[in-house]
């Protein structure tokens, strides 16, 4: 005789209770197990997808604002030429239009004081011409790069952007030509006081630059390589070269080896302050592979600026077009 039939018929007392209640607490504590074991429950849809990261998604009230990325990502998930566009957003103002409005003034008013304090430097005579006029060709572009983050993501952004260094070129124009005669401009941009010096390595550099915003704009990696490596650069490359340059190259005897390896030092490190700066704000994705190609790119620019034909030309031609060259091989 069975279990469940001798205890039925020795008791009295039915079987089917019991029988219930062990399927009851064996459902239960099936449940209790899939409801707090949290290793219970992740191996179900890691076994379903072992490719995936169990990912976790917080909502936030700025989700359609900018988003920061990631500083390094790896290489396997995305190259370093690809860039993360990011959502369409705006900073100043809720109207993408007046926002970049209030952009470009907020640009200007910083290129142009920083213009300003550099001829008020050299009117005063407190730093050596040279030297100064160094200061002016680090200190604007990069100035003016920092301020990229304030236009909206819309397509009109980048020209925006380019009225502060393409009004530059107009002002280069009109005092190299002889029409206004701005002598404070002249002296802290020119080399020997001539005016006529402004039509080349000045309007040069502010054409690269208005270039730059419009062509490659603040999701580009060349963009950045370039306005580094002619302002930081090039700008350290003399200032550096002059104290410290005894050591000439000698397949060109105006150039040293303290200047040109501080030129591939400061536009490579440059470049990497402002990988960073672009990436916080979700412009492009840092990575390793990116970093290399930025100290390529500045070691290419260095050498070519220690090349006579850099002397024979002007580096501020020279170094732009070997970034841009090189970087669209690069990037």
């Amino acid at each position: 005789m069975r279990g469940c039939e001798l205890s039925q018929f020795t008791t009295g007392i039915p079987c089917l209770p019991r029988m219930m209640s062990r399927s009851c607490n064996r459902i239960w504590s099936y449940t209790l197990q899939q409801r707090f074991d949290p290793v219970a429950y992740l191996s179900v849809p890691l076994l379903l997808t072992p490719n995936t990261r169990p990912t976790f998604h917080f909502p936030s009230p700025f989700v359609s604002k900018l988003k920061p990325t990631s500083l390094f990502t790896s290489s396997s998930s995305s190259s370093s030429s690809s860039t993360t566009p990011p959502p369409r957003s705006t900073m100043l103002h809720h109207d993408p239009l007046v926002s970049d409005i209030y952009a470009t003034a907020i640009s200007g008013v910083v290129a142009l004081s920083a213009l300003r304090l550099w001829e008020e430097t050299a009117k005063r005579g407190l730093f050596d011409q040279k030297l100064n006029r160094k200061l002016v060709h680090i200190s604007i572009g990069l100035l003016f790069m920092l301020c990229w983050p304030l236009f909206s993501t819309d397509y009109w952004a980048s020209f925006f952007a380019a009225l502060i260094p393409g009004v530059n070129i107009i002002k280069m124009l009109v005092i190299g030509l002889g029409i206004w005669r701005d002598e404070a401009t002249v002296r802290s941009m020119s080399r020997s006081g001539d005016y006529r010096e402004i039509l080349k390595g000045p309007l040069y550099y502010a054409a690269t630059i208005t270039l730059a915003a419009i062509i490659y704009w603040r999701t580009s990696p060349i963009s950045i390589a370039t306005i580094c490596n002619l302002c930081a650069g090039d700008g350290m490359a003399d200032i550096v070269g002059r104290r410290f340059g005894d050591e000439k190259i000698p397949y060109n005897r105006n150039k040293s080896f303290a200047g040109s390896i501080a030129m591939a030092t400061f536009g490579f490190l440059a470049s990497i302050a402002y990988m960073w700066y672009f990436s916080s704000f979700g412009f492009i994705e840092g990575s390793w592979k990116m970093v290399l190609g930025f100290l390529f790119v500045s070691v290419v620019t260095a050498f070519v600026e220690s090349l006579p034909i850099s002397t024979e030309i002007d580096d501020n031609l020279t170094v732009p077009l070997t970034s841009i060259l090189v970087g669209g091989i690069i990037f």
